[in-house]
C-alpha cells in the first residue's frame, strides 16, 4: 500500500466531520487509515474483526464503513450481508483480490463500492466522498423513542428511564435497537442471532433477551416490555394508546 503523501499530514477533525469505521485484521493498515483519514477531515474508529465492529456499531452511528474482505472468523462479505439486514450505512470493501467473481459477490451482499489492495490513499478518499455525497451525508432526524418512562436513542442505543441512564452491555444495546425497529412485531430467534453476530446460537439469543428483560423489569416490575410470542420469537411490546 502506498504510504501517506508527505504534503497531507495536518488537519484536526471536528464533531461535524463524517464518522468512519475501519475494520481490518491488519494493524498496520488500520493505523495508516486512521492517520490518513483524520488528515482528510474524517473522524475514525477502528476494529480488528467483525466482533469488535459490531460492538462499535451497537454504540455509535457511522456515516460509512471501510471493511476488509479477508478476515479470520466472520469475513467482510459475511459481515456486510448481516449489516444489510437492518442498516443502510454505506460500505466500502477492501480486498487483495481483483477477480470479478469476488467483486460481484461483494456487491450482491450489499457493498456500495470496492477498492483493491494496494491502493492509492487519494483514490480511497475520493471514493469515500463520492459515497457520502450519494447518500446525502448524515441525516439529522429525531431518533429518540419514548415509551413507559423510557427514552431510547435509536442511533446509539442509549437508554434512559426518567432521564437516568440505564446500564446495558453492547449486546443488550444492539438487541434493544433491533427490537425497536419493529415495535409490537416479533423477531424470530434465528433472525436475531444472525443480526447480533456470526455463528451466534439461538440459545445465546434466549440468554441475552432474558437478561435485558430482567433489567427492564427491575427498573419497573409492572412492565413487561419484551415478550415471547409463541412460535414466532420476541417482540418489544409498547402500548400505542
Amino acid at each position: 500500500m502506498t504510504s501517506l503523501p508527505n504534503e497531507i499530514r495536518s488537519g484536526v477533525p471536528h464533531l461535524a466531520d463524517p464518522f468512519i469505521l475501519i475494520v481490518d485484521d491488519d494493524s498496520g493498515i488500520r493505523r495508516l487509515l486512521v492517520d490518513y483519514l483524520s488528515t482528510q477531515g474524517f473522524q475514525t474508529e477502528s476494529a480488528a474483526n467483525a466482533a469488535e465492529a459490531r460492538v462499535h456499531m451497537a454504540n455509535q452511528t457511522f456515516d460509512l464503513v471501510i471493511l476488509d474482505v479477508m478476515m479470520p472468523g466472520e469475513t467482510g462479505i459475511e459481515l456486510t450481508e448481516n449489516i444489510r439486514k437492518g442498516d443502510q450505512t454505506p460500505i466500502l470493501l477492501l480486498t487483495a483480490c481483483d477477480q470479478l467473481p469476488q467483486k460481484l459477490q461483494g456487491f450482491d451482499c450489499g457493498a456500495d463500492d470496492y477498492v483493491t489492495k494496494p491502493f492509492e490513499p487519494l483514490e480511497l478518499v475520493a471514493r469515500i466522498r463520492s459515497l457520502l455525497r450519494r447518500r446525502g451525508g448524515r441525516q439529522v432526524v429525531s431518533d429518540v423513542m419514548l415509551f413507559s418512562g423510557f427514552s431510547l436513542n435509536l442511533q446509539n442505543g442509549i437508554l434512559k428511564y426518567h432521564d437516568s441512564p440505564v446500564t446495558l452491555t453492547s449486546t443488550e444495546r444492539l438487541l434493544l435497537r433491533l427490537l425497536a425497529q419493529r415495535v409490537n412485531q416479533p423477531f424470530s430467534r434465528e433472525d436475531l442471532a444472525q443480526k447480533i453476530g456470526h455463528r451466534v446460537s439461538e440459545r445465546t439469543v434466549d440468554v441475552q433477551v432474558n437478561r435485558l428483560r430482567q433489567k427492564l423489569k427491575h427498573i419497573n416490575p409492572d412492565l413487561n416490555l419484551i415478550q415471547t410470542v409463541r412460535h414466532q420469537g420476541y417482540a418489544l411490546m409498547i402500548d400505542r394508546a
